[in-house]
């Protein structure tokens, strides 16, 4: 088999692995997975019944941050109780979800209040969708070039598909970076009381936040990006090897042959050379002919 085929079929496969495996954990939301122990904490207050402690369990009981939720790039949703101040709805996995805000559109001017660490915030999680977006049709556009490029057989259609791919591979890369970014933001800079910097003591001790399933499916699409684009340009490499084996040997074909100038002998007998004549030369009105009368 040639190595053309095989390194396409793989890195057919690879770029179709890939891009299922983005678009699930696009669309997914377990990229964070933040655990709350909210019976420990209720036992904790019970045994300490001051006031500070009925101010906190009435946040306890209403504050969407005391109970355990996953979070993706679009919605924290809360797999076990869900709290009672907080509007939410079904998600496409049954799940109770509400949305996070990014202001597009600021309608009602919510963004007016905000720190330089909110904008900051704010617009890195804005591009970060973008550029998942952006990867999204570098992948459509690969598709398209790949297609053409095998029924043409065409090694700069196969390059062509080989640099989207790659494109797809760091504009994905480049999301996620964003993406650690808003996490980093979220909990060492922004401030507010849903954040981790003001959590209290007892929130912190009881709490537990871990990278979820969504979050590493991410990061070997991108992988799985990466090792597509080598193999396209390895298939392009080889493909080029082949037309050009194929082309020096239709060449062998199309060269001219030029006959050269020799004698045949037919029936096994020499040709006759011309020999000299030998008898007397006649000329018009010669006075010596034989026939001269």
């Amino acid at each position: 088999m040639p190595c053309s085929a095989v390194t396409l079929s793989l890195a057919t496969i690879t770029s179709i692995i890939a891009t299922a495996l983005l678009a699930i954990a696009f669309a997914t939301d377990n990229w964070l997975s933040i655990e709350v122990k909210r019976t420990h904490i209720q036992n904790y207050l019970s045994k300490h019944p001051d006031a500070q402690s009925q101010s906190l369990l009435d946040s306890v009981n209403s504050k969407y941050y005391y109970y355990t939720r996953t979070k993706g790039l679009f919605r924290i949703c809360y797999p076990k109780e869900r709290p009672p101040t907080v509007k939410t709805y079904l998600s496409p996995l049954e799940t109770h979800c509400n949305n996070i805000n990014y202001y597009i559109p600021d309608e009602n001017n919510d963004t007016k209040d905000f720190t330089d660490d909110a904008w900051t915030r704010l617009h890195m999680g804005r591009s970060m969708i973008a550029l998942f977006i952006i990867s999204f049709i570098s992948i459509f556009a690969a598709f398209c070039t790949g297609v053409t490029g095998c029924w043409r057989r065409s090694p700069g259609n196969i390059t062509a598909t080989a640099l989207l791919m790659l494109l797809a591979c760091l504009l994905a890369a480049g999301a996620m970076g964003l993406w650690h970014g808003v996490e980093y933001y979220e909990k060492e800079k922004q401030v507010g009381e849903e954040y981790y910097q003001q959590w209290n003591t007892v929130l912190r001790d009881n709490a537990r936040v871990n990278y979820g399933w969504s979050y590493m499916v991410s990061w070997v699409g991108v992988g799985c990006s990466l090792v597509a684009a080598l193999l396209f340009s390895g298939a392009a490499v080889c493909l080029r090897a082949e037309l050009d084996a194929e082309e020096a040997v239709n060449m062998q074909y199309l060269m001219p042959v030029y006959p050269q100038k020799q004698q045949y002998a037919y029936a096994g007998y020499p040709v006759p050379q011309p020999q000299p004549y030998s008898g007397p030369y006649y000329t018009t009105g010669s006075a010596y002919g034989p026939y001269n009368y």
